[in-house]
């Protein structure tokens, strides 16, 4: 078997890295964005981010690796009320977190993308509980539609699949490697989706009658999961630790399901409003992995 993945560097192979956005480096901050929507109207101005309703105490995920540079009353930001925490991201890229009930990092704190950092709330002026989410790019102040900006980056804030294209790194490729060598393909789970993890990528997309193009996306993840209950055992257990981790688990990635794992399953589960049941199935699998 590991003959067969051996890295591909010839002419001629298909893999070719991008320089795709969809690279594995952002997360879900939270689900279900049924309140206020970009750019709707405000009391004379424009809603400058996404609402993402759910009740008080729902995790709250940064969305990327980055710094914590304001925590406090509106984040400093005009026009914004509650419990707000600021991220920065690098490059002029921030991410605002309002209305919060609970912070869960200080100021100053580095935080890797999908780590938990707060708890959803009603702070402020405010008519229930819920994320106020916003996306700020060339600079603090400047925002985007948070939506665009995260689907543009492979994650559906809707609480759908992510995207990850080749060339992507990181905790969302540790977790599509473990799956793939359940799926009995001998990869090195090394968190580069390089040239190899393309390879049998493909190979599985192609054995499932998939359209075969490399990224794991809506249509390949849900082949790709299993549905795992306490006393399972494998690398498709390891991809649930590593994915519980990237949620803040703290688990010891050692491929038994057992008494920690599952009770961190149905921690995850309740503090965000799925089926508390410790069984990982297919929704709770989309909204780790997301």
């Amino acid at each position: 078997m590991r003959a067969r993945f051996r890295d591909r560097t010839r002419a001629g192979s298909r893999y070719r890295p991008t320089a795709s956005a969809r690279n594995g480096r952002w997360a879900d901050p939270a689900r279900f964005p049924t309140g206020g929507h970009y750019g709707a109207p405000r009391g004379g101005g424009a809603h400058a981010g996404q609402d993402v309703t759910n009740s008080t105490g729902t995790g709250v995920y940064a969305a990327a690796a980055g710094t914590v540079v304001r925590r406090s009353w509106g984040g400093g930001l005009a026009g914004r009320t509650g419990n707000a925490l600021v991220l920065s991201h690098g490059g002029g890229q921030y991410t605002y977190h309002g209305r919060l009930s609970a912070y869960g990092v200080a100021l100053g704190a580095t935080v890797a993308a999908g780590r938990r950092i707060a708890d959803m709330g009603a702070t402020g002026n405010v008519t229930g509980p819920h994320l106020h989410f916003e996306t700020h790019t060339g600079g603090l102040g400047v925002t985007s539609d948070p939506v665009t900006f995260l689907d543009a980056r492979g994650v559906d804030l809707g609480g759908g699949w992510p995207r990850t294209d080749p060339g992507a790194s990181g905790a969302t490729v540790v977790v599509i490697q473990h799956l793939m060598k359940q799926r009995g393909y001998g990869l090195v789970v090394d968190g580069q989706y390089g040239t190899v993890s393309f390879d049998a990528v493909e190979r599985f997309q192609r054995a499932e009658g998939l359209v075969a193009d490399g990224q794991v996306g809506p249509a390949t993840w849900p082949r790709l999961v299993y549905v795992l209950r306490q006393g399972s055992g494998g690398s498709h257990v390891r991809a649930l630790q590593a994915a519980l981790n990237r949620r803040s688990a703290g688990l010891v990635v050692d491929g038994t399901l057992g008494a920690v794992t599952a009770t961190a399953v149905r921690t995850y589960q309740g503090v965000n409003r799925l089926v508390v049941d410790g069984e990982a199935g297919p929704v709770t699998w989309q909204a780790l992995v997301g």
